[in-house]
């Protein structure tokens, strides 16, 4: 009986596909195109991750290069890298150091700008904030040096001006995680904003009426109708930020380097760069093993927080 139910349940399923298929092409061909993406650039070269597992020989190829021996070699290898240590603490420290100053002030900025009712200051303020997402990285390495260059840049102008002696900001032990995350807190502001302005858009008006009604200032509108109102986008911004946290920016990182903040500056995105490319021997199988080593840090924190969150706020990400 119940293997003729199960038979049934396939047939059923079957005839609804294929009216769904026929029904809906449209909508399957367009769903094609994004297919074919994922399937060719995030999961085909999934096949080369095997080589953090090998002896990798570029003449050899993926498939007739040796398996390690032992087969964990070169995580091993990192793990007993004398370097280990230093960037995985330069990571985490910029990396928590930007979650901790940048993840609420795009939150209070759309909440602020949320109460301008003055459309044209409004849309000036938003123009102006969101303009440096879209600079480059190499322009906005070039502006910070020159901002902060000891006798010309600005920064140093206004120090000078106030009876203070000059400060070679990239030349100084210490100023380069400020520098990094404060910067990229201007660039991104704007841009970061704009989930939480749609999400406050979306909330009911007749709420924040029936508040008037009752008396209630905008700080309390706020804090009892719009906080908990982008609250679910907030949690899932955060569990994905969470899962990028080993996941410093490389380009900005790299391009803001110089012998003098390199102990601090060092990360894992460059070292591995710097192992898979610029070394006399590439090691191409190392520096894939510390690859693989960042992704899974990344996914066990997703999963982690994610569950973290469906307990305490009924929010999460899947």
């Amino acid at each position: 009986m119940k293997s003729t139910s199960r038979k049934n349940n396939k047939i059923r399923k079957k005839g609804f596909f294929k009216r769904s298929l026929k029904r809906d092409w449209q909508l399957y061909v367009l769903l094609l195109l994004p297919l074919t993406y994922i399937i060719v650039f995030k999961y085909v070269p999934l096949w080369g991750v095997q080589i953090a597992f090998k002896n990798f020989v570029a003449t050899k190829g993926i498939g007739g290069s040796e398996w390690a021996d032992p087969l964990f070699k070169n995580f091993i290898k990192f793990f007993s890298d004398y370097n280990f240590w230093r960037v995985i603490k330069n990571t985490l420290g910029l990396s928590l150091y930007g979650l901790i100053a940048g993840f609420p002030l795009p939150i209070i900025f759309a909440l602020s700008l949320n109460y301008v009712r003055n459309v044209k200051f409004k849309k000036t303020i938003q123009m102006i904030t969101y303009a440096p997402h879209f600079i480059s990285t190499v322009v906005i390495v070039g502006m910070l040096l020159q901002f902060f260059s000891t006798r010309t840049g600005i920064i140093n102008q206004i120090i000078m001006s106030m009876g203070f002696n000059e400060i070679n900001f990239f030349g100084t032990k210490g100023t380069f995680p400020h520098m990094y995350v404060w910067s990229q807190i201007w660039q991104s502001l704007g841009f970061s904003s704009i989930i939480y302005i749609a999400t406050l858009a979306g909330i009911d008006p007749s709420l924040h009426e029936a508040a008037i009604m009752d008396g209630a200032n905008k700080v309390r509108r706020m804090w009892h109708i719009d906080l908990p109102g982008i609250m679910p986008t907030a949690i899932v911004l955060l569990t994905l930020n969470l899962g990028r946290i080993l996941n410093v920016g490389f380009e900005k990182v790299l391009l803001m380097q110089n012998p003098v903040n390199l102990n601090q500056s060092e990360i894992i995105s460059t070292y591995v760069y710097k192992i898979g490319f610029q070394s006399a021997l590439p090691q191409f199988s190392y520096s894939t093993a510390i690859g693989i080593f960042q992704s899974i840090v990344g996914f066990i924190l997703i999963v982690t927080f994610n569950k973290i969150s469906r307990k305490v706020s009924e929010s999460s990400l899947f």
